[in-house]
């Protein structure tokens, strides 16, 4: 009986045992795809090269951006954001039905030393970033800054943007802000002179990261008022959402209502109306010195003719005056002509006696 017993429980361990083996790889498979990872076809490579990313683990038809980027870890990310990135030469992607990917990305030196990686983000939707070491052949190296240390920063109070717009942003120049908060201490060590990234983003797309230092040291537990300026490109409008981040957590994030620039409409309407009436001018100038002149089309000048008077006797010869011709008489119709005469008639006969007669007694 007792061998029977031993029996079943060599027979009960050793199938543990063999379900313990089975378990084992389906727990560490499914490990293995929690979360996006980047694999790369070599981990090595000069630049002018290329390099094959490969990825798996990501949400399915989700855009994502390709970069090689300086001073960074998988451990500890991209400490210096996109601007130590390569951005001039990435390469975006977007994710099959499963949620992978591959694409081919030329290798270029980012603008920091390494160690490099390649850093593989979100551009839509949900952030996400997975990073994959990458040695850049003859490129700088230099030691990555110290760790932070044990302390912890919390928003203690409510974030706002502080400023307003001037004339020049109402015709075009870049909007800024300053993003204000109250930050706090909440770890054991001491921090000093933190790095914040201060991102911008509109619509559906991811915010744009840029780097800005605070000046200053949190001692456990202290607080103190953060003050960040804020600045979107020429021209931009519409609805933004400021994030700040810090130590790769976003701490705060505050919507943004730029109005649009209605200065650059005003002026492209005046400059619709403006150029086609100075063109129009130009063009009658142009027309009205280059056409033909007509004959007829000389101004006509008009003299009057006085009539000649008779010479004084012993002078000169007498001459007979001539007809005045005016413009609004017609050559026979001259006063004081013969056919043309006002005065009632009389007789011109010169030898009718011009002495009165007198009456005889009766």
């Amino acid at each position: 009986m007792s061998g029977r017993v031993r029996n079943l429980r060599s027979a009960a361990t050793a199938l543990a045992a063999v379900l313990a083996l089975l378990l084992v790889p389906l727990t560490g498979s499914a490990g293995a795809v929690d979360g996006p990872v980047v694999t790369l076809s070599a981990t090595q490579a000069g630049a002018g090269g290329s390099v094959t990313v490969r990825g798996s683990g990501w949400r399915s038809h989700t855009l994502l951006m390709v970069l090689v980027c300086g001073r960074a870890t998988p451990a500890r990310g991209v400490i210096g954001g996109t601007n130590s990135c390569a951005n001039g030469d990435g390469r975006a992607v977007t994710t099959d039905a499963r949620g992978g990917f591959s694409r081919n990305l030329p290798v270029a030196e980012p603008p920091v030393p390494c160690p490099c990686v390649v850093h593989v983000a979100t551009v839509t939707g949900a952030e996400a970033e997975a990073d994959a070491v990458l040695q850049v052949a003859g490129h700088p190296v230099a030691p990555l800054p110290a760790a932070p240390s044990d302390g912890r920063l919390s928003v203690l109070s409510d974030v706002r943007l502080t400023g307003a717009g001037g004339l020049l942003t109402w015709f075009g120049a870049p909007p800024s802000r300053t993003l204000v908060l109250t930050v706090g201490n909440t770890g054991t060590g001491a921090i000093k002179d933190p790095v914040f990234q201060v991102g911008s983003a509109h619509g559906v797309f991811a915010p744009q990261w840029d780097d800005q230092q605070w000046h200053g040291t949190l001692a456990p537990g202290g607080k103190a008022e953060v003050r960040l300026p804020v600045e979107l490109s020429a021209g931009a409008h519409g609805d933004y959402t400021v994030s700040l981040k810090y130590d790769g957590r976003v701490l705060a994030e505050q919507p943004w209502g730029v109005g649009r620039p209605w200065g650059v409409t005003l002026f492209w309407i005046l400059l619709g109306l403006v150029v086609p009436a100075a063109l129009f001018r130009i063009g009658m100038a142009v027309v009205d010195r280059v056409r033909p002149r007509r004959p007829g089309a000389a101004r006509l000048t008009r003299t009057l003719r006085l009539p000649r008077l008779p010479r004084a006797a012993g002078r000169g010869t007498e001459t007979s005056p001539t007809n005045p011709t005016l413009p609004w008489f017609a050559p026979d119709s001259v006063p004081g002509d013969p056919a043309g005469r006002l005065s009632a008639p009389h007789s011109d006969s010169p030898t009718s006696p011009t002495t009165p007669t007198t009456k005889g007694p009766t």
